[in-house]
């Protein structure tokens, strides 16, 4: 579970001068016009490179070069194909070590079985604490390696609109850590449910994430049965990743919705039923004598009782509902574009949503050639995730190795984790959410830690410090100028208004 930000009081005396000044800068942000920069000076410009930092984690000199080699509207299509994925030979190795990409899902579910099997015949009391320990343990590496494995691909991957679209879809369709078998679920789910969908068709998301264990487990849907109708899951399906908490239907509709999903379940070693049949590759099934095959009345149109083809039929209609595409487009525009994004822009991509059937890539094709999206750059405040992201990225740019445990507590100590939010409504997205004073005492904290760790002359010769550089405030400036370490320098480029908006 994430832990609230540390508060103003925990930073030492001696910096709360630095503190002061930083956070009085992100106050102020856009109040004090940045310097022209010289027009005969070769390089990007000013809306260049927030353009670039709202497509990308961060400006680095492998996706500059690229912008500059291809132009605006080639790199965008680039970005949306996201055919190129190749990390560094030595990030692909280092990622190939990790446990979780050698072992399927079913194994790790029978591995799960066998030891809970074990751990229920111990006799003996003290045996059984330390076997139990010993799985929790294991259970937390499972995530560990998972959010090792997902953080380094977003620092690494040229493909960043993928990675982006890989977080923020894991944050609409979320999922808990710390429920039962969730542990060993999880990185079967972003590689199998979430990834390969993440710049597809909406209607593929859904179904994908439906019918993954992980989704399952975590909203009950696998204790879903005819005669013991749970309705969670179906209630979050339509709330939260489809239809919108307004969108105008009914716990009538929410009952029929739970009992079309009847017998949507999960494959657990030991639990196979007669004439269960398992769909895809993973450790979803469907279990024909868990199912209710009554006729139900969804959102006004009748769903003949005829086993999973009726999930399949419902998640359609769900998608394609005027609400869905409007829903999905406003969260898309909250994440790229600001808090209350123009109306106008969500209904032309709702339009497009409709249009191309829930083509996720023709909607942020819209969303990122629309002037409402032009007109923001600069003014999305990071959540904690781009932050830290970006902060990665610079680093790695400027020549060092990148501290990915590290970096996974500082996420922690933001309060945004990977699988750490324990409803299902995922992170929020506004910047009211994340720039409280004490978010910004903790994100100023967590600066000067990524400061400690980067070499100051190489993070002086990196990309985003050199382009950077023309565009920072007077109030920015004056701030690094008076800086009297390099470190300090370092953090206080960390916590400036430039580096906190992209």
């Amino acid at each position: 579970m994430s832990r609230r930000p540390a508060s103003a009081a925990i930073i030492p005396k001696p910096l709360r001068r630095l503190v002061c000044t930083a956070l009085c800068a992100l106050a102020a942000v856009g109040a004090a016009a940045a310097p022209a920069p010289d027009p005969a000076a070769a390089g990007p410009s000013r809306d260049d490179l927030r353009w670039l930092a709202r497509l990308t984690y961060g400006v680095d000199g492998a996706t500059l070069e690229r912008f500059q080699r291809l132009g605006k509207a080639a790199f965008l299509e680039e970005q949306l194909a996201a055919t190129d994925t190749t990390l560094p030979p030595t990030v692909q190795a280092r990622i190939d070590r990790l446990p979780i990409a050698h072992t399927s899902i079913e194994t790790l579910l029978a591995d799960l079985a066998a030891h809970r099997r074990e751990i229920q015949a111990q006799d003996d009391a003290t045996a059984k604490l330390a076997a139990r320990r010993e799985l929790r343990r294991d259970g937390v590496e499972q995530v560990r390696a998972t959010m090792q494995r997902e953080l380094l691909r977003a620092v690494y991957s040229p493909a960043q609109l993928q990675e982006q679209m890989v977080w923020f879809w894991l944050n609409h369709f979320s999922v808990f850590a710390r429920k039962g078998p969730e542990p060993w679920l999880l990185a079967d789910y972003l590689e199998r449910a979430i990834r390969p969908h993440a710049l597809g068709r909406f209607r593929d998301l859904v179904l994908a994430t439906l019918t993954h264990p992980a989704m399952l487990v975590y909203l009950d849907n696998a204790r879903n049965a005819v005669g013991h109708v749970n309705e969670n899951y179906a209630r979050e399906l339509m709330e939260l990743h489809t239809l919108g908490v307004d969108a105008g239907y009914t716990q009538r509709d929410v009952q029929e919705l739970a009992r079309i999903l009847t017998g949507v379940g999960v494959a657990l070693p030991g639990t196979a039923r007669r004439g269960a049949r398992t769909i895809g590759d993973g450790a979803f099934v469907f279990q024909p004598a868990r199912h209710d095959y009554g006729d139900k009345v969804l959102l006004g149109h009748t769903i003949r009782g005829r086993g999973f083809a009726e999930v399949e039929q419902a998640v359609d209609l769900l998608v394609r509902q005027p609400a869905c595409a409007r829903f999905v487009s406003r969260r898309l525009a909250q994440y790229f574009v600001g808090d209350e994004p123009p109306p106008a822009l969500i209904e032309a991509m709702a339009a497009t949503f409709r249009q191309s059937d829930g083509d996720i890539r023709a909607v942020l094709r819209t969303l990122f050639t629309a002037p409402e999206f032009t007109a923001s750059l600069g003014g999305k405040f990071k959540d904690p995730m781009h932050y830290v992201v970006s902060a990665l990225r610079l680093e790695a740019d400027g020549g060092a190795a990148v501290p990915i445990d590290a970096a996974l507590r500082w996420l922690n100590e933001l309060g945004e984790p990977w699988f750490g939010h324990p409803t299902p409504d995922g992170y929020p997205l506004g910047e009211r959410d994340w720039a409280s004073s004490g978010q910004l005492a903790a994100r100023f904290t967590v600066a000067r830690a990524i400061a400690r760790s980067v070499d100051p002359e190489a993070l002086a010769g990196s990309t985003y410090a050199r382009v950077l550089r023309p565009y920072l405030s007077p109030t920015t400036r004056a701030a690094l100028d008076a800086a009297a370490s390099p470190q300090e320098r370092t953090t206080l480029l960390l916590a400036s208004p430039e580096f906190n908006y992209r």
